[in-house]
């Protein structure tokens, strides 16, 4: 019995992985990964170009020349421009310099002249449209300017005037001696949690819609006829699921693999791109790392690591046994795409369970659904990292998720033993439910 359900595991999964089309999406899916971690180079290659050195000209008639540099460098910093900017004071009629901007999209004319309501006044002068963020940093750096001048013309001192213009210090204070950083700490261990949580919300869909096209198709075939009468309907449902959560934890470590190929391949390239990936990515990954040891993410997620596995791998089984039920009782493909909705729909509810659990600190309905089958496996994890559950509750949750599975695997296999051979879709309903009541 063992041999034949080692066999059917073996040659189910084969059929899966052993596959022209397995390798030409795993292949796909290697280049796209490449290609996102280095799509600041996809870009420049096809003609665009993020190292695209503007120049700003300033033509100033109010002597802040150096105030206006130190207070662009800062607002392009803290705004997390991508551009390179090179700023030079120009002493140019403004007529001549205007009409050096024709048909030159890398040149912009700032042009700070006094006013005698507001102090001061610029024109921010170019060709075509400089964007939202090149004109934000500069109108910012202009305010600041004026800011300094208005404080400078009222007679105040140079400590006074920097003391003014200086950002307010703010110090967060906790009385609770036993939060440090909570919100923080908070949102990086959901962001951790959720890292991992996304892969494992599409390896389940495609999971359910594996088995559910595996079982059609040896239903339609009629080759399932030949297979149950060689082997015992409860070793053809256990080798679909072994087979079916083996692809999708392999595909999940591929997928990882694929990730770490990725950012070796940026770091071996080097070079800076667009703002969300700006920077040496080893330099990025280094301050990462400290980020997630200085808080204590990555101690607390190793400390639920095994329990956060096994929960993902029941998780998987119980989604699988439940795909296989309900495959077993449609007669083709398009059956089982509206059996399998309600499916979809649990998926996404945990999901966005998951998400919310960082914005309702405490909710009871959320830490209650960290129990629920089918849903726990995205909930639990996440509250653990949020400190909102202890390890030992995570524990009770994996296994409620084992005993739930083993439920819905005694129960369903009276169904699938059912459905496998049925053809009709005639008084389907009304035979499901009396086999549950078979032995």
């Amino acid at each position: 019995m063992k041999n034949k359900l080692k066999f059917l595991t073996k040659q189910s999964l084969d059929k899966k992985i052993k596959t022209k089309w397995f390798k030409g999406v795993n292949i796909l899916l290697l280049v796209l990964f490449i290609l996102i971690m280095n799509v600041d180079r996809v870009i420049s290659f096809f003609g665009g170009d993020f190292e695209d050195q503007v120049t700003i000209y300033v033509k100033d008639d109010m002597e802040v020349y150096d105030s206006f540099v130190t207070s662009f460098e800062s607002a392009s910093d803290m705004l997390g421009e991508s551009k390179n900017f090179q700023l030079e004071k120009t002493d140019e009629d403004l007529d001549k310099l205007k009409e050096n901007l024709a048909n030159k999209d890398d040149e912009i004319l700032v042009y700070i002249l006094p006013d005698e309501t507001n102090y001061m006044k610029a024109q921010i002068i170019s060709y075509e449209d400089i964007g939202t963020v090149t004109t934000q940093i500069i109108s910012t750096a202009i305010n600041s300017v004026k800011s300094s001048v208005a404080a400078n013309l009222s007679g105040l001192t140079e400590e006074q005037i920097l003391a003014l213009t200086s950002p307010a210090q703010i110090e967060t204070v906790l009385t609770n001696p036993d939060v440090e950083n909570q919100e923080g700490k908070d949102l990086l261990s959901a962001g951790v949690m959720l890292i991992f949580i996304l892969p494992c919300f599409f390896l389940i869909i495609m999971l359910v819609q594996m088995i559910g096209a595996e079982v059609n198709d040896e239903k339609s075939t009629r080759s399932m006829e030949i297979i149950i009468s060689n082997v015992p309907p409860k070793i053809h449902f256990l080798s679909k699921i072994f087979a079916s959560t083996a692809f999708v934890v392999i595909q999940g470590l591929l997928l990882l693999l694929y990730g770490g190929i990725a950012l070796i391949i940026r770091n071996m390239l080097g070079g800076t791109g667009i703002a969300a990936m700006s920077g040496e990515v080893t330099g990025q990954l280094n301050e990462l790392l400290q980020m997630v040891k200085d808080t204590g993410v990555f101690g607390l997620l190793l400390q639920g690591l095994p329990i956060i596995v096994v929960l993902f791998i029941l998780s998987f089984i119980a989604y699988a046994i439940v795909a296989g039920v309900l495959a077993s009782m449609t007669t083709s493909i398009e059956d089982f795409q509206q059996l399998q909705t309600p499916i979809m729909l649990i998926i996404m509810v945990g999901y966005y369970l998951a998400i919310m659990a960082v914005q309702f600190d405490g909710s009871l309905f959320i830490e209650i659904a960290s129990y629920v089958p089918m849903l726990s496996f995205l909930v639990s994890p996440v509250l653990f990292m949020l400190g909102q559950i202890t390890i030992w509750q995570m524990l009770i949750a994996t296994i409620i998720m084992a005993l739930f599975t083993w439920f819905i695997f005694h129960y369903g296999l009276r169904i699938y033993k059912v459905g496998i051979l049925n053809y009709s879709s005639s008084k389907l309903w009304k035979k499901m439910f009396k086999s549950l009541k078979q032995k």
